[in-house]
């Protein structure tokens, strides 16, 4: 393995590649939590890979100067910025791009602007809007953490954030409901804040991926783990089969969550087996056809 360090956009990057001509390129996107180029995935997808002949371009996401989510649309760009410096590495060879949760909103943007990605990798994608996520992932910690009888105030609870979030004059109104609930013990599982900030934003809260998935034409593999907290499965593979025509292939890895590892670790060692097998065996297939 070659190794070098470079940048995408002013980013800090690693490019890993293999010894002989690279047969494809893959560019990992990040999840809300985590934009390092160092996480633990990358790290597993580039010790993975490069072995196999792929080329991987790893960069740190962009800083927000507000500690809030960046763009899907400014993601998205650098995305594409990545895979054009990657290009010049890797010549005619096919280059995808691979995402984890929040990033493959933002791969499946930058497919459906470029026909330039050849392949998306996408785990934990998400077929609804960043509101409607967060509503099912924030009642499912209720569910699972024995709070099943305060699904209806959490509901109040999202609904007041998501009201003051699209209109400043909900404010007050949010707040009060906010202080009707803070005391239950569920309340930190809700993901709202004790005091809302009339500054606080969330520019992709309604952004809707169907308009985007139908416009994706290159092939695409998802994976979704049996247990996943946070991402409501059927209705995100349901959106990925109603969008247009393309070449779909569906993983679901029993065992595993939001991350495609056992027992609800979250770290290298417990990497599914099944995950690293079925993402080598497609790509490997999928390399042969291109």
């Amino acid at each position: 393995m070659r190794e070098s360090e470079l940048a995408v956009a002013k980013l800090p990057a690693t490019l890993s590649l293999p010894e002989g001509q690279a047969r494809a390129g893959v560019i990992p996107l990040h999840p809300a939590g985590d934009g390092s180029r160092h996480q633990f995935l990358f790290e597993h997808l580039t010790d993975t890979l490069v072995p196999r002949g792929v080329a991987v371009l790893r960069f740190d996401r962009r800083p927000s100067p507000d500690d809030e989510d960046i763009p899907f649309a400014v993601q998205a760009d650098d995305a594409l910025e990545a895979l054009r410096l990657l290009r010049t590495q890797v010549g005619s060879a096919p280059v995808g791009l691979w995402a984890w949760s929040q990033g493959a909103w933002a791969a499946a943007l930058a497919a459906a602007r470029s026909q330039e990605v050849a392949f998306l990798v996408l785990l934990a994608a998400c077929g609804v809007s960043p509101a409607a996520q967060m509503r099912y992932g924030t009642a499912e910690q209720l569910r699972r953490n024995g709070y099943g009888d305060g699904l209806s105030e959490l509901a109040e609870v999202r609904a007041a954030l998501e009201c003051a979030l699209r209109d400043p004059s909900c404010l007050a109104t949010a707040q009060a409901v906010i202080d009707r609930y803070a005391d239950r013990p569920w309340f930190a599982l809700s993901y709202v804040p004790r005091t809302l900030d009339p500054s606080d934003d969330w520019p992709d809260m309604d952004f809707d991926p169907a308009p985007i998935l139908a416009e994706v034409h290159c092939p695409v593999l998802l994976f979704y783990g049996e247990e996943d907290e946070w991402t409501p499965i059927e209705p995100s593979i349901d959106a990925w089969r109603r969008a247009a025509a393309k070449d779909l292939t569906v993983v679901r890895l029993p065992g595993t969550d939001h991350a495609p590892t056992l027992s609800g670790v979250h770290e290298r060692s417990a990497i599914s087996p099944a995950y690293t097998d079925a993402l080598t065996g497609w790509l490997d297939r999928r390399f042969a056809e291109l």
